[in-house]
């Protein structure tokens, strides 16, 4: 019985025991149960928290999606339209490039269009020298002095100038003059003319000639009587006091000055201008050339008479000569003056289409000549 009892005793403190360790892994499981629950909940709320991100992140690359098609979109367009501007200013170039080369041919047209005429009316020609012969005193150039006497002031020149028209004749050609136009005609209406010469026959082109403008003017040289010219005078002091040291030292009888009028002075080429108040002492000066001035330690200057230039009345003339017809393509199958006769007889004869022959000059070749032309002399009677 008391073993029955120890064994029932033992039985109910084992399964107490149990009992007590059951309910200790019960609090323990329930404690893990929250432990997880709670670590659910964090982690529902995490995905939860993820996912609002993910959204705000897609709804935001979505955007940056939609900004990047618009900013690509808006790059296209201003590269194509900064492509078309390229083209254009590209075109725009090319055009302007062709129109710089236009110009330049049209200025290097108009360069060698300019040379031409100034060669044609550039005169250069030695004149001989020759003794000036007075011929009348200038009213409108006298003054009148305090006695009542006319004073010439300046020395006065006029030169006609007349540009005889001319042209060169080369090797194998020949000049001919009829006395009549109408033989002249006659002859340019022939397309060759068969020159025959001893044994053998040669033929000749007949051509017009169209002659270079020529220039016919008046050059009226003006000396003054009064005022001369200096030069080789340095600024070695101040400009007025320059301008008082020269009339100082041109106002000095004992050196062939006289009172002066009015100077002129240019520091930076050492030139000048001086007026005397009379005449005659200009006119000695500048046959000395040289003048001692008194500035600095003194200095030699350089004189010269005042020249004053006009060109009047100037007039161009440019014509085509009537009785005149240029061959060409003359052969030399003689000598040069038997080749001329030879010509000279074809070209007088009217079964030729010739007629009289009033001049004729032909050049055998390698050798070039200048033909000159003046006036016809019916025409400067008929005027």
């Amino acid at each position: 019985m008391s073993e029955e009892h120890q064994v029932n005793g033992e039985s109910f403190s084992t399964s107490a025991q149990q009992l007590a360790d059951a309910l200790e892994e019960l609090k323990t499981w329930k404690k893990k149960v929250e432990e997880a629950d709670a670590e659910n909940s964090r982690l529902l709320l995490e995905k939860m928290d993820a996912e609002n991100e993910k959204r705000k992140v897609q709804q935001e690359t979505t955007e940056l999606m939609k900004v990047e098609e618009q900013l690509a979109a808006e790059f296209n367009k201003r590269m194509q339209a900064i492509q078309e501007e390229i083209l254009h200013l590209h075109n725009a170039k090319q055009d302007l490039q062709e129109k710089l080369q236009n110009y330049k041919e049209q200025l290097k047209s108009k360069k060698a269009e300019a040379d031409s005429l100034q060669q044609r009316f550039k005169i250069k020609a030695q004149i001989p020298k020759k003794k000036m012969k007075f011929t009348h005193v200038d009213e409108q150039a006298a003054g009148e002095s305090e006695n009542g006497e006319n004073v010439v002031l300046n020395t006065r020149a006029v030169f006609t100038i007349t540009q005889r028209p001319s042209i060169l004749l080369k090797g194998g050609q020949a000049l001919i003059t009829f006395e009549e136009e109408k033989v002249a005609d006659q002859i340019l209406r022939l397309a060759k003319c068969s020159v025959t010469c001893d044994r053998s026959k040669i033929d000749v082109k007949p051509h017009s000639l169209s002659l270079d403008p020529s220039v016919k003017f008046e050059v009226h040289i003006t000396v003054s009587k009064k005022t001369i010219k200096f030069s080789n005078v340095p600024p070695i002091m101040a400009e007025e006091r320059m301008r008082d040291r020269l009339e100082l030292s041109f106002s000095k009888p004992s050196r062939g000055g006289g009172e002066v009028e009015r100077v002129e002075y240019d520091s930076k080429t050492g030139t000048g201008r001086i007026t005397f108040l009379n005449t005659g002492v200009a006119e000695d000066l500048v046959l000395k050339q040289k003048f001692y001035v008194s500035i600095g330690h003194g200095m030699e200057v350089n004189v010269a008479p005042l020249f004053e230039f006009q060109l009047r009345k100037f007039q161009t003339f440019s014509g085509v000569p009537k009785r005149t017809v240029l061959l060409k393509g003359i052969q030399d199958v003689t000598d040069e003056e038997d080749l001329q006769d030879h010509l000279e007889i074809h070209f007088q004869k009217p079964s030729n289409y010739g007629g009289e022959v009033e001049s004729i000059k032909y050049v055998s070749a390698g050798k070039e000549l200048t033909a000159f032309f003046v006036e016809d002399s019916a025409e400067v009677e008929a005027q």
